[in-house]
């Protein structure tokens, strides 16, 4: 595999005489197979560069795949700028997210709208299609495509990509569930369980892109933000056995000799692991070749189901249970959620009404406060997880807490039997996202 970065800046586009070393443009990744299969990841403003080449390039008709993690403007504002959608006889194929109302070619078509846009997507010249994406595979050409969520206040995918032996893997948003790794060195397995799975999938890549926005100083000032510090990025790539890690999503407000400065302290993290990666910030223009010889084993992925989405958009429907014994928080969860598609919403005040409800009404997920009267939150999980019924037992519980943050309440939310833990100092799109994110998953976290 052949990957170049076309743009590599995180927010908003930055060109000046500060970013000329690492670039000022958002994120697009170009990748090309040994077999000829051409796709990007992401159409941020690099886009527009990539474009150019693309069509300066004489190959005629192109054939290739955009691949969106997600809709922040960051990601697509190169969309429209992107020149061989324009050109006849071309054919692409565009992925993203879908699901729970959201589509696609909507979305896309929303900023092109006239209002912001003077031009349409039915102007495209070339034959354009549209796939919706949950977590899952998928192939394209002798690529084997993994997606999964990441922790971001927007719907948004990871992909793995995986041919002949090599493994590239794009995280371009993330935000650690938790800061908690268990012993707290360097490379240490986190304690939070989606955090782990974050880890596995990113297992033994030859090449992880991943969101390295912030440092753990300025991380408080910007929690549920949805973004890393290079930290945590550098403690993923040791916990994953990754061979090289490129730092990417780089904050507006960082120049190149942050930059220089932020990579040094990334590579001394790195050298405290069992097993140090290859650190650099990822730059614009700059290529990296990944040998596809077919022999190295790699985490088997061939048992997931399909990512794609079919056109009439599924989604989990059915009764969501949201328990909470204050009103106030009761009333807010149920607002923020009472306009996503195809959920009923059903409430509780107590632990034991709790229990009785997710029998009785057997919801397909549970908002569970910890602090409740007559059970508290813990000694729900725990009840729910011992029924014999497994239409009861293994409804996903989703531990949303005012619960001061401490690893052993970690600890104690998951071996009780919780899905995901998080705080309620959460935005109302992070909670949204996160619901969405276990209303549309296909294989358990």
């Amino acid at each position: 595999m052949r990957i170049r970065f076309w743009g590599t800046r995180g927010s908003i586009a930055k060109p000046g005489p500060g970013t000329l070393r690492y670039g000022g443009n958002t994120p697009c990744v170009e990748v090309r197979t040994e077999d000829g299969t051409l796709l990007v990841l992401d159409c941020g403003t690099g886009a527009h560069d990539l474009g150019q080449s693309l069509a300066a390039s004489g190959e005629r008709p192109l054939r290739g795949h955009l691949l969106i993690s997600h809709f922040h403007w960051d990601h697509i504002q190169g969309f429209p700028f992107f020149s061989p959608l324009f050109i006849p006889g071309n054919e692409w194929d565009v992925y993203g997210p879908g699901g729970m109302g959201q589509q696609l070619k909507s979305i896309l078509a929303g900023q092109m709208n006239y209002s912001y846009f003077p031009i349409t997507l039915e102007e495209f010249g070339a034959t354009v299609r549209y796939n919706n994406l949950g977590e899952g595979a998928f192939d394209i050409g002798g690529i084997r495509i993994t997606t999964q969520y990441t922790n971001h206040p927007a719907l948004t995918l990871g992909f793995r990509l995986e041919a002949g032996g090599a493994a590239v893997v794009y995280i371009p948003d993330h935000e650690p569930n938790t800061l908690f790794a268990a012993g707290g060195a360097p490379g240490a397995l986190p304690v939070h369980r989606a955090d782990r799975r974050h880890v596995e999938f990113l297992k033994g890549a030859d090449l992880l892109i991943h969101d390295s926005q912030y440092t753990l100083e300025e991380y408080p000032g910007k929690v549920s933000w949805g973004h890393s510090p290079f930290e945590k990025a550098v403690d993923y790539a040791i916990a994953g056995n990754a061979r090289r890690l490129a730092l990417f999503h780089h904050d507006p407000l960082r120049g190149d000799a942050a930059l220089d400065r932020l990579a040094e302290a990334a590579r001394r993290r790195a050298q405290q692991g069992a097993r140090a990666p290859e650190v650099f910030p990822a730059a614009e223009g700059q290529v990296i070749e990944l040998p596809e010889a077919g022999a190295k084993e790699l985490p088997s992925i061939a048992s997931l189901p399909s990512a794609r989405l079919s056109p009439a958009s599924p989604r989990r429907s059915g009764t969501v249970l949201i328990v909470d014994d204050d009103p106030f928080m009761l009333k807010l969860l149920e607002r923020t959620l009472e306009a996503e598609n195809g959920i009923r919403l059903v409430t509780a005040a107590d632990g034991e009404t709790a229990v009785e409800l997710i029998q009785k009404e057997r919801p397909v997920l549970v908002l569970l406060d910890w602090s409740l009267p007559k059970l508290d939150g813990i000694e729900v999980c725990r009840i729910i997880r011992a029924q014999g019924d497994p239409g009861v037992r293994d409804v996903p519980i989703l531990m949303v807490t005012g619960k001061r943050l401490e690893e052993n309440d970690v600890v104690q939310c998951f071996e009780a039997g919780a899905s995901d833990y998080i705080t309620k100092k959460f935005s109302p799109t992070q909670l949204r996202t996160r619901v969405r994110g276990w209303l549309l998953r296909t294989t358990a976290a």
